[in-house]
């Protein structure tokens, strides 16, 4: 018994997913393997830059009883925008509260195992207007390291695809 108490305490240190669930307030949820629990490092406020080298700020909150991590997006000079990262099975989903008044949503193939890299192809977009108006199509999510990720945006509008690369270091 010691030894499992022993694991967990250092699993929790580490910032590990290895069967550990946590929520913002720091109480363990259970033994779990979700793929959610990859993403519980992202906790907390990150500065970066977008390919336009305007300051992007992120944030990101563990809600709903911890099974949802919320990424507040603010850009500089430009409205925020919410996504929200749930799980479905052995995938991770995202909607995406787009500025432009959409809703993307996208998804991972199945997750196996741990992951550093997470690729989100889209599945469907709630509110558009038209075909050709502009959304978000792709989202590849990189953890660099405990104190750096990157996201690439990837959208489509009037047929032409455009991708934008932020790069984000922990604030807190």
């Amino acid at each position: 018994m010691k030894r499992i108490a022993v694991f967990l305490v250092a699993a929790l240190a580490m910032g590990s997913s290895v069967g550990v669930g946590l929520v913002s307030s720091g109480h363990v949820l259970a033994a779990t393997s979700s793929p959610l629990d990859q993403l519980l490092p992202l906790v907390g406020e990150w500065e970066g830059t977008g390919s336009n080298g305007h300051a992007v700020k992120l944030t990101y909150t563990l809600v709903s009883g911890g099974t949802a991590l919320m990424e507040k997006l603010s850009p500089s000079g430009e409205p925020e925008m919410i996504t929200i990262y749930t799980v479905d099975g052995d995938h991770l989903r995202v909607t995406h509260y787009c500025s432009s008044g959409n809703q993307p949503e996208m998804e991972t193939a199945a997750i196996k195992g741990t992951a550093k890299e997470f690729w989100f192809a889209v599945t469907s977009v709630k509110g558009m207007k038209t075909s050709d108006e502009g959304h978000m199509t792709n989202l590849v999510l990189k953890m660099v390291d405990r104190d750096h990720i990157t996201q690439e945006w990837t959208s489509l509008e009037n047929g032409k695809k455009q991708s934008s690369l932020f790069k984000y270091t922990r604030k807190s």
